[in-house]
């Protein structure tokens, strides 16, 4: 039997089956008698690289099983294969060739966090965001059926990504089309169904057989020739299956729902798996796991294991933890609390991201004013809309990857309207290890255009506590934009104070050069300032822009630098252009930020100074550009 894990190991596991299956091809040559030992030391390999590197950790633990019988059963990658969000990829990434790449996961020129396609022929579909999996196998199942090809498409999805709405629109659209797919829900919290045991495994097994397809398939064409029988006959068979499992929703939407079955019996896996490979049509199997199964405190707490960071030595010197202020996250957390003390119409949305946007506190204070939507960005910002609509002061926290899926959201139903929401939003710029699928490169740009919208960058932990008051207060759609991480522990002024709208503030005065910073760079810039006597100005807001002082600057400059962590394309920078040319004034400009490419995966300082936005870059950059 499987092992159950107190500690993650730190020295590199004996791991002889495993050492047998670097590919599906390998895999598959083992017997199948072999797999309960082979699943436990994938476990301990699981355990002991993530443990090395830091990453995803509670997901992969436990799809263990699901992931063995998947490519055992399946001939893996001609038949595709397709995760949804890739948290639980790792077992995957470890059986399709990547092993001994797995010391390199996360990190800057290693292998990525996520599937990518450009990683492996495994990796039949990118992923980072939730809920694109029964899609995009959709797509590959209907090109398979173009190409005349028999090659099977499976998706597997969690019971959380199951939540947002892209799932059911593919789940819906897939009947119309008659694709031969497979659908695996991935149920790790039982947020379904709790029907799990005996009967409900014996029953997968013989509702997937062949014997009940033909049986099924044979009274169809016999009663169809009779009025009226067939649908009598059909909804029978619905109702009885519904009395005994829990797929009757699936059913209506023209799914052969099987399950729910346990996702770590390895015979019923693999039973049920070969019958329902062979099936015609759509097929729906629902299998019930244990998030962090095989690693007793993730078990009890999949929420705190969802992810660890990196293990040090035992013997290790202990680490001299640099002073730091609050995690970002941390004071909008806290000032949410403040200002619900303050009025009672402010209410919280977030779109499944309670913990990582700190809003455990206020959830739990003001429960009655906290609304988790799940994995479902573009409802979170209309339902915001309609609060805002009947006097309420809608808080919408969400990650800027995230708020990309709610866009038209945001500019029909809020924008459009004119209606009082205040978006706080999260990893805003580069995000570091999980790579671009997750980096707010985007925000500022997207933001820009549309018409009304109030947007500031804050600089510090001083600077969002007052701009997240500013942009509450504001009458219309607004947004704040912070990152991840800690800031440089500026005092907080307790006061819930607005700024005033559309002013940046000189921080120091140089001559020559001026350096706009839009957001965090601040500090950065300043010391740059300081080497080479530049004026260096805390812009704040990048809609509306403060013109009276880019004006000024360019009157008394050379050339001006903008800065900002979002795409150089159509970001801060762009606006400065933009109303220099409207105002016919001829200025010398750089503009600093994200380039018109992918950033991958790194450490966050490391992708910092790629991009040159560290002290060096924004140096080097500049006396570059005086031809110095």
């Amino acid at each position: 039997m499987p092992t159950t894990f107190h500690e993650i190991p730190r020295e590199r596991p004996l791991t002889p089956l495993l050492d047998r299956a670097n590919t599906p091809d390998e895999l598959r040559r083992l017997g199948e008698a072999e797999l309960e030992t082979l699943a436990d030391e994938l476990r301990q390999y699981l355990l002991y690289t993530v443990g090395q590197t830091g990453g995803h950790f509670g997901a992969g633990l436990g799809v263990v099983e699901l992931t063995l019988a998947l490519h055992y059963v399946f001939d893996t990658p001609d038949d595709r294969l397709v995760w949804d969000v890739g948290h639980q990829a790792y077992p995957h990434k470890i059986l399709t060739g990547r092993r001994e790449r797995m010391s390199t996961l996360r990190q800057k020129d290693g292998i990525a966090a996520f599937p990518r396609r450009s990683e492996s022929e495994y990796d039949t579909f990118g992923v980072g965001h939730s809920s694109t999996s029964i899609s995009a196998a959709l797509g590959m199942a209907i090109a398979a059926q173009r190409q005349g090809s028999k090659r099977k498409s499976v998706a597997v999805i969690g019971d959380g990504a199951l939540t947002a709405g892209m799932a059911f629109e593919a789940l819906n659209h897939a009947a119309d089309v008659k694709a031969n797919m497979l659908v695996v829900l991935n149920d790790n919290d039982m947020s379904i169904s709790k029907n799990v045991g005996g009967l409900s495994n014996y029953l997968a097994k013989i509702l997937s057989s062949r014997t009940y397809a033909n049986v099924r398939e044979g009274s169809k064409k016999v009663l169809s020739k009779l009025p009226g029988a067939w649908e009598i006959a059909r909804k029978t068979e619905e109702h009885a299956k519904g009395m005994l499992v829990s797929g009757t929703m699936f059913e209506e939407l023209g799914w052969n729902y099987i399950g729910p079955i346990d996702g770590h019996d390895l015979p019923t896996l693999l039973a049920t798996l070969r019958n329902m490979r062979d099936l015609e049509g759509l097929q729906f199997l629902h299998v019930v796991t244990k998030k962090g199964k095989g690693f007793a405190p993730a078990e009890v707490d999949p929420i705190v294991y969802h992810a660890i960071t990196k293990l040090e030595p035992i013997n290790a010197p202990a680490k001299v933890k640099k002073p730091s202020g609050p995690k970002y996250s941390s004071v909008f957390g806290q000032w949410l609390c403040e200002m619900a003390a303050s009025d009672e119409r402010l209410m919280a949305i977030t779109p499944a991201m309670k913990e990582g946007s700190d809003l455990v506190a206020f959830s739990e204070l003001y429960a009655d004013r906290y609304f988790d939507v799940a994995i479902a960005e573009q409802h979170a910002v209309t339902l915001a809309a309609g609060m805002a609509c009947e006097g309420a002061k809608p808080v919408v926290a969400i990650y800027s990857t995230f708020l990309q899926r709610a866009y038209d959201q945001l500019i029909h139903d809020v924008a459009v309207q004119n209606l009082d929401v205040l978006f706080a939003i999260d990893r805003a710029g580069l995000v570091g290890e999980d790579g671009p699928t997750h980096a707010g490169s985007f925000d500022l740009s997207y933001l820009r255009c549309v018409p009304g919208m109030l947007i500031m960058t804050p600089s510090d932990e001083n600077e969002l506590h007052h701009m997240l008051t500013t942009g509450y207060q504001f009458k219309g759609p607004a947004a704040v934009r912070y990152p991840r991480g800690s800031g440089p522990n500026a005092a907080i002024d307790r006061e819930l104070t607005p700024l005033p709208i559309g002013k940046g503030v000189i921080r120091r005065r140089g001559q020559g050069v001026a350096l706009l910073v839009f957001g965090v760079q601040l500090a950065e810039a300043l010391r740059v300032g300081e080497t080479l006597n530049a004026t260096v100005v805390d812009m704040r807001f990048v809609k509306p822009l403060d013109e009276a002082l880019v004006s000024e600057l360019a009157a008394s400059h050379e050339l001006l630098v903008t800065i900002e962590e979002n795409s150089v394309m159509g970001g801060a920078g762009s606006a400065v252009s933009e109303f220099l040319a409207r105002s016919g004034t001829l200025q010398p400009m750089l503009h600093l930020g994200l380039p018109d490419s992918y950033v991958e995966h790194a450490r966050p300082e490391q992708m910092l100074a790629e991009c040159g936005l560290d002290e060096a870059g924004i140096e080097a950059a500049i006396r570059t550009r005086l031809g110095q």
